[in-house]
């Protein structure tokens, strides 16, 4: 029973085996050795909370807060002891802050719970008792066959059985999982895709064994038994035939699959698991400040109560006449007494841990982050597509970055493809206006023979390939020649997973309606740019593929169409770096065609013109083409028989199934004979190498990890800015062994040490990095830190992420950012500190499981240069604010208690100790986290070099932290003492004689406080717009009209009202007023000094950048400061600057017209200078 409860609770799980088995239609064996598996419902919850379990769970994720535990550790205490304030200081605050939170979060998780429901209620159609079920999708369950219309998105993981092609086909699209657009193709089993209607269906007896639910969208493994007379057929499941649920049906009628995985247990669901959680550099600083206070608040509750009873040491203290001890506290222990006034002392000053600090940087940041998808700079018309804020966390850790960690295709590229060159056996050719035209001369070819290159069109019939030898030798004819080329293309043709997407295909079935369409009319799609240039290439050369079925891929040459049977696929992996196909052509031959990257093609090779492709595809490279090799090799019908039983086997392996199949494809992929190589340009984005330089000047190190050549990835970051042509490039690459790696890094950094360059850049190879990591680090490290530029080029994924990691673990701990567009960078983006995924034609795999994403690598500059920047002065201004005005607030209260022999007199009354933080001081901050732009935003993007000023995380520096600190403490004692030398010599400040009481005393101190600390506030906006003034203005109004309606009202349901006419008799007297200004201007008075000094003699970059902008933009006397050559050009573009400034409006990033010349002219006056 107590098992069966832990399973509940979920604290432990019940064993599972690797695999489950699925009785489809639920038939279940009637036996009864049979022992059922048990599998949830198909219900999704994305929601985190339950009716019954949202305040329970809230509650203890809140307090898991340290400063939310100890305010609520101060209220426990206020009710166990006599302590000097009432419980209820610390305990509204804390319920306004924990109220506020939850509902928040409750409302976030009630939008989820509608989601869910919507979801879960959605009408499918389920096949049971021998018909058609119109049901929930939550009642779907594991084995249940589903009918899934033209469409219709599937509600559960199935593994399809028919559909309404004979083959069994249908088409999907997956750009809900993971934004691919093109269809792909799944097939079923022979043996149920003749199942085409219910009643057929539901004659079907068969299990399917597969493995457990996985994240992996793209890996699953199982087979299906059929039981058919009496017999058992086994037939192999893959992802080819596994229709994801979030995936969506298309140029299919109807189709029916079986759930094999359902609710949260599907791999859509699988995927939401949250990330890892990320911590920036301001919020582990902020925990550090917290716990200096947490040490200044128990020194200073230690010291009160020390000096309480050394002041009582003396007895008449210890016991006046006017408090006389009960007995009972004459009996009591010392040390609960002294342990009692500690604790005490500790609810008196508690106020020093500003509670309010953690929601007002939760707000901020939430609302803050809705800047940057507003943001039209960060908006690509083409695409239509704007920046997503995926986490608001790490806002201001854009402000922070030290290392760009970049892909190149995709993100610096384009990554869309076109084809450009090609090697032929050894020649060179590039496309022009559609038609092949060779690249210098070649001697074994004629007039005749190179016409056929320009154009197919004077060739009538190409015989088939019926002689192996023919293709493994030198061609000595134009025929042979032919024969060459045809094959070539006609490897680039068949060797793919495109698709081909029309309405025409509905109602056809299963023939070749393709063939007869022109190839113009024909739309390619596919998952990779590469193989979708490739194949338009081969169309316009003459080769068209027109279609595919399941068993066969349609070819048409000419106008002649041929079919070839496709026998196998073996799918392209990150390990291979190649994919590869077996067609049986109409001869009857059978062919392996493979293509891949040249590393993974060349060494398989036994035949062809090998030497001469590598030295083709080595130029290409140079020119920064991508560039795959293309190989063939023909079986023999015994060869072709071992080769079909060994991937049967395997691919039927519920074990290690993987590793077998990787065998099996290595057999397979060797002897190859070469027929050439294709290279496809990828252009560069727009303004990348601007974005690129940018980077740099503002002092961020920019690395390139990529999966490309080394020539390839060389060539681009060369022309992208990468690398400068004046650098020093040194290279590790091709290394064998760990002490060759070794060697060559210790020359390398005596070269770095030697060489007088300035700038040096590393290549380093994904082999070579391998060796790099496993033994020699820090050695690797040392040359890296010392190159201005790193380009890692044949990286596997894993690598990219182990790369970041050994940065960010590095002792400088530097703050990383990795961007990315494809799933192979997914891992690299969730290690970096910051992760930007690039929403291009890879997916949307890294946009998903990325921080933030945006359309284009160029807007990488204004999102860490303006956002970045404004973000982390921002939030490093509101931290430090926030303390320093809880140490204005408690530390008058810590000096007050000297005057009053340490008994715990409260100096302020219980509203103003709750209201302080609440209300009378948190609008201001608030607004000036969210509004403040303390330079105008096109200076910040075009002068990338004031991002240095705030990297390291400056502003919250212990040095700053110190000078925060003590000014609070200096701005208190001028509070106290200002005070307390006003009316503390029992002077009659009222026209009636009559004195000062301490609620008074403490209502003067708390009036010039409240006043000082939101003025400093306004001390430190820069950027003034109608809601600060509202907010700055509005808070010293709000509180003097709370005061006077507080203390001007006797109110019934108060027990006791010390500030009944205290603030009313304070404003009356014009000595009071005096004291207020004179403490007001005092106190910032010497911090206003200190700035002016610091920019006269000391400014930074930021504090000229601000002088100057604030000259141009408010005042004609910046033309006083120039030469008087330069005047006359700057007083029209100023008198339009002002024009354009009367009418912009407040909101942080309007971009308007407007804003744009004003940027225009900032940006000509300060290049002038």
């Amino acid at each position: 029973m107590w098992r069966w409860v832990r399973q509940q609770l979920g604290f432990d799980p019940p064993h599972q085996s690797d695999t489950r088995t699925i009785y489809i239609a639920n038939r279940f064996p009637q036996n009864g050795l049979y022992t059922p598996q048990k599998f949830i419902d198909n219900r999704i919850i994305s929601s985190k909370y339950t009716v019954w379990n949202f305040v329970p769970k809230n509650l203890f994720e809140q307090f898991r807060r340290v400063a939310n535990f100890y305010f609520l550790i101060i209220f426990l205490v206020q009710l166990m002891i006599d302590t000097p304030t009432s419980p209820i200081t610390s305990g509204l605050p804390l319920f306004f802050v924990i109220t506020v939170t939850a509902i928040k979060q409750g409302y976030e998780d009630w939008l989820r719970h509608n989601s869910d429901n919507e979801v879960n209620g959605a009408p499918v159609y389920v096949v049971r008792s021998g018909g058609l079920v119109k049901t929930r999708s939550k009642n779907i369950r594991v084995g249940d066959i589903v009918r899934i219309a033209k469409d219709e998105i599937f509600p559960a993981d199935l593994v399809l059985l028919s559909s309404d092609r004979l083959d069994g086909s249908c088409h999907v699209t997956t750009a809900s999982l993971d934004g691919e657009t093109n269809l792909k193709t799944h097939v079923a089993v022979p043996e149920t895709a003749v199942l085409q209607t219910v009643a057929n269906l539901d004659t079907l007896v068969a299990v399917i064994e597969c493995q457990q639910p996985e994240a992996d969208l793209y890996r699953f493994m199982g087979r299906m038994i059929i039981t058919q007379q009496m017999e058992e057929i086994v037939r192999p499941l893959g992802p080819e035939s596994l229709l994801l649920r979030g995936a969506r049906l298309k140029n299919t009628k109807e189709i029916f699959g079986v759930a094999v995985y359902t609710g949260m247990e599907t791999k859509m669901a699988l995927n939401y698991k949250s990330k890892s959680q990320k911590r920036s550099a301001v919020e582990k600083s902020m925990n550090t400040f917290l716990i200096i206070y947490l040490i200044i608040l128990i020194s200073e509750a230690i010291i009160s109560t020390i000096l309480k009873y050394t002041w009582q040491a003396e007895e008449k203290w210890d016991e006046p006449w006017y408090n006389q001890k009960t007995e009972h506290q004459r009996n009591s222990s010392k040390i609960l007494r002294f342990i009692s006034d500690f604790l005490a002392f500790l609810v008196l000053y508690n106020f020093i841990i500003p509670i309010s600090l953690y929601v007002t940087v939760e707000m901020q940041k939430f609302l803050g982050s809705f800047f940057i998808g507003w943001d039209l700079d960060l908006y690509h018309e083409e695409s239509d597509q704007k920046a997503q804020v995926n986490t608001s966390d790490l806002n201001e850790e854009l402000g922070q970055v030290e290392y760009v960690f970049t892909d190149k295709t995709g993100t610096l590229t384009e990554n869309e493809m076109q084809f450009r060159e090609c090697s032929i056996h050894g020649m060179k050719y590039q496309e022009i206006n559609g038609r092949l035209v060779p690249e210098g001369p070649t001697p074994d070819s004629s007039e005749g023979n190179l016409s056929y290159l320009s154009s197919l069109s004077h060739v009538n019939s190409l015989s088939h390939l019926t002689s192996s030898s023919s293709f493994r030798t030198s061609p000595e004819n134009d025929t042979e020649l032919i024969k060459e080329h045809d094959l070539f293309f006609k490897a680039v043709s068949l060797c793919h997973t495109v698709q081909i997407s029309s309405v025409q295909t509905d109602g056809i079935g299963d023939g070749p309606w393709q063939s007869s369409l022109a190839p113009s009319q024909l739309e390619y799609y596919a998952s990779s740019p590469d193989e979708k240039a490739l194949v338009e290439a081969a169309a316009r050369i003459g080769i068209v593929f027109v279609g595919n079925t399941e068993e066969t891929m349609e070819v048409k040459i000419l106008g002649k169409l041929e079919r070839y049977k496709l026998l196998h696929v073996l799918e392209f992996d990150s390990d291979r770096r190649r994919m590869s196909v077996i067609v049986q052509a109409p001869s009857g031959e059978r062919f392996l065609f493979a293509k891949g990257a040249e590393s993974s093609i060349l060494p398989k090779c036994i035949g062809g013109e090998i030497e001469k492709t590598r030295i083709h595809v080595d130029e290409f490279a140079l020119k920064g083409l991508r560039t795959l090799c293309v190989a063939y090799r023909q079986f023999t019908s015994k060869e072709y028989e071992v080769i079909d039983r060994r991937l049967f086997e395997a691919r039927t392996a519920l074990q290690q199934r993987e590793e077998k199949l990787a065998d099996v494809f290595h057999y397979i992929e060797k002897d190859l004979i070469l027929l050439g190589a294709t290279a496809v340009e990828d252009r560069l984005q727009d303004k990348v190498r601007e974005t690129i330089e940018a980077l740099r000047m503002a002092g961020i190190k920019v690395w390139v990890l990529t999966g490309d050549k080394h020539e390839t990835a060389v060539s681009v970051s060369l022309s992208c800015g990468h690398f400068h042509r004046t650098m020093n490039i040194l290279e590790l690459t091709n290394q064998k062994s760990d002490s060759e790696c070794a060697e060559q890094l210790r020359q390398l950094a005596r070269r770095i040490t030697e060489d007088h360059v300035i700038q040096h850049g590393l290549v380093v190879d994904g082999t070579s990095l391998s060796l790099a990591l496993r033994e020699h680090e820090k050695l690797f490290m040392e040359v890296c830190r010392n190159c201005s530029a790193v380009l890692c080029c044949r990286m596997a994924p894993l690598q990219k992420a182990k790369v970041i990691r050994l940065i960010k673990i590095s002792p400088e701990k530097p703050i990383t950012l990795a961007v990315g567009d494809g799933a192979n960078d997914v891992s690299m983006i969730q290690e970096a500190h910051v992760g930007i995924g690039i929403m291009g034609k890879e997916g949307r795999q890294a946009a998903r499981n990325s921080d933030y994403a945006i359309a284009r690598f160029k807007f990488l500059s204004k999102l860490l240069f303006v956002h970045g920047h404004f973000y982390y002065i921002r939030i490093a201004t509101l931290v430090q604010y926030f303390f320093y005005k809880n140490v204005c607030f408690i530390t008058p209260q810590f000096l007050y208690q000297f005057y009053c022999l340490f008994s715990q007199q409260t100096l302020y009354d219980s509203v103003y100790l709750t209201l302080y933080n609440i209300c009378f001081t948190s609008l201001p901050i608030l607004i000036y986290s969210l509004l403040e732009q303390h330079i105008d935003p096109h200076i910040l993007q075009n002068k990338p070099t004031l991002y240095r000023d705030i990297s390291k995380n400056r502003l919250l520096s212990i040095k700053t932290f110190l000078y925060w600190t003590i000014l609070g403490f200096s701005h208190a004692f001028i509070f106290f003492f200002g005070s307390y030398f006003l009316i503390g010599k029992d002077a009659s400040l009222l026209g009636n004689g009559q004195m000062f009481g301490n609620w008074t005393f403490g209502t003067l101190v708390f009036t010039v406080m409240v006043i000082t600390v939101t003025v400093k506030m306004a001390l430190e906006t820069h950027f003034w717009t109608w809601i600060n003034h509202l907010v700055t203005w509005g808070s010293i109004i709000f509180y003097f009209v709370f005061s006077l309606f507080y203390g001007g009202i006797l109110w019934p349901f108060l027990g006791s009202q010390n500030m009944y006419f205290v603030f009313i008799q304070l404003l009356s007297s014009g000595s009071a007023w005096f004291a207020i200004i004179l403490m007001v201007v005092t106190c910032l008075f010497l911090d206003v000094m200190k700035k002016v000094f610091d920019r006269q003699l000391h400014p930074t970059s930021t504090e000229k950048a601000q002088m100057y902008s604030n000259t141009v933009a408010l005042s004609d006397e910046f033309i006083a400061l120039q030469p008087l050559s330069r005047a006359r050009n700057q007083l029209s573009k100023l008198s339009l600057l002002k024009q354009i400034q009367v009418s912009s409006a407040w909101t942080p990033y309007a971009v308007s017209q407007k804003e744009k010349q004003r940027a225009h002219l900032l940006e000509e006056c300060w290049n002038e200078l």
